[in-house]
C-alpha cells in the first residue's frame, strides 16, 4: 500500500469512489462537467435543480458525484446514470440520486478567481459558500483532516465501497487542473486468481496478458478480469506452458465476450485453459464483480487449489468509517 506523506503541511481528504465533476454557474447558465471535459449536465437533473435554486449566479465548484447504496456508495448504479434516454435518465435521478460532495471551489460568487491561492484560503470559501447556500440536501461538504494519523485510519477503512483511498494536497498549494495538484493514496488488496485463459500480445505469438477467474457460489468459474505484467525473459516459457493446458471452455460462468467498455476488437479473441494455474494479483476496485482496472501479477501460487479462489476475497465489506456514514446521510 502506498504511503501518506509524513512532513508537514498537508491537509487530507477521502478519495471518493464517483465521477470527478466541476459545477460551473454563469448567470442563468449552469453546468456540469467531468475530469474530461465531457458535460454531464443532463445525466444528473437532481443535482443541476440544486445549484439552480440557489442565490449566487456565478460560481465554480470542485468536487465528487456520488451515488449511496445503504452505508456505502455504488459504483455500478453512478455508471447507469449516463444513459441516452431521457425517460431513463429522469427515472434513475428518483431511483438512484446522486450527492455531490464539494471540496474545493475555483471562483466564488463575485466572479472573483481562487485558482491562485493557498488551499486553505480556498477551504474558508468554500465553506462559507455552502453555508450560504442553506440546506441543499444533494450537495455536501467532503471532510478533511490535517492529522496524518486520522487520514491513515481513513486509509485503513478504504475498503468497503464508500472510499477509493485518501487525497493528499499541499495547505499553500494554488489549485491546479487535473491531478497534478494532489497525491492519490489508495488501499490496495491482493486477491488469488484462476488462471482460466490468456490472450496473445498483438505483435506475436507469446502470451500478452492473463485472464482471471474466481468461483462464484454456484461453483462455476466467472471471469473477473485481467493482468499483463509479465516480464519479456518469461514470455517464451510461459506461452508453452499456457499452451499446454488449453482446453475446455476455460470459463464455466461469465466468460470474456465481445467487445466492451473493458475490452476492443483486437483483444476479443482469448485461448480458453483448463483451471490449472493459480495467481496472486493486486486489484484497487471490484464493480460488477469484475477487477474495475487492470491488475499488477504479483507471483504464482502453486501451493493452492484453484477451487480456494472463491468471490469470498473480494466481497468481504467492512463498515464504514464513522465520519462515512455521517456524511452519507
Amino acid at each position: 500500500m502506498a504511503e501518506l506523506p509524513t512532513d508537514a503541511g498537508w491537509q487530507f481528504e477521502p478519495k471518493w469512489d464517483g465521477f470527478r465533476c466541476l459545477v460551473i454557474r454563469h448567470e442563468s447558465r449552469l453546468e456540469l462537467r467531468a475530469k474530461s471535459g465531457k458535460p454531464l449536465t443532463r445525466y444528473f437533473p437532481e443535482i443541476v435543480a440544486e445549484f439552480e435554486s440557489a442565490e449566487p449566479r456565478r460560481f465554480v465548484l470542485d468536487g465528487e458525484l456520488i451515488v449511496p447504496g445503504g452505508k456505502t456508495l455504488s459504483f455500478d448504479a453512478l455508471l447507469n446514470r449516463i444513459h441516452p434516454a431521457l425517460s431513463r435518465i429522469e427515472k434513475l435521478s428518483d431511483a438512484t440520486p446522486a450527492l455531490f460532495m464539494a471540496f474545493d471551489v475555483l471562483m466564488d460568487e463575485d466572479g472573483t478567481s481562487l485558482l491562485d491561492r493557498p488551499l486553505t484560503s480556498r477551504r474558508e470559501a468554500l465553506e462559507s459558500f455552502l453555508n450560504g447556500l442553506g440546506g441543499r440536501p444533494r450537495v455536501r461538504l467532503s471532510p478533511y483532516t490535517r492529522t496524518r494519523a486520522q487520514a491513515q485510519r481513513w486509509l485503513d477503512k478504504a475498503t468497503g465501497g464508500a472510499l477509493d483511498g485518501v487525497i493528499a494536497k499541499r495547505l499553500d498549494g494554488p489549485y491546479e487542473p487535473g491531478e497534478r495538484g494532489m497525491l492519490k493514496v489508495k488501499h490496495l488488496r491482493t486477491a488469488d486468481c484462476v488462471v482460466g485463459g490468456f490472450r496473445y500480445a498483438g505483435d506475436g505469438r507469446e502470451v500478452g496478458s492473463l485472464l482471471l477467474g474466481l468461483f462464484n457460489s454456484d461453483g462455476n468459474l466467472d471471469h473477473v478480469g485481467f493482468t499483463s505484467g509479465i516480464s519479456h525473459t518469461e514470455r517464451s516459457a510461459l506461452t508453452r506452458k499456457l499452451e499446454k493446458l488449453r482446453g475446455g471452455p476455460g470459463f464455466t460462468g461469465k466468460a470474456p465476450g465481445g467487445p466492451s467498455r473493458w475490452s476492443n476488437e483486437r483483444s476479443a479473441a482469448w485461448e480458453p485453459l483448463r483451471p490449472r494455474l493459480v495467481v496472486e494479483i493486486q486489484y484497487d476496485q471490484v464493480s460488477a464483480g469484475r477487477f474495475r482496472h487492470g491488475t499488477r501479477l504479483l507471483r504464482w501460487r502453486p501451493d493452492k487449489a484453484p477451487t480456494q479462489c472463491t468471490f469470498a476475497q473480494v466481497t468481504a465489506i467492512r463498515p464504514p468509517a464513522p465520519f462515512i456514514a455521517r456524511v452519507l446521510r
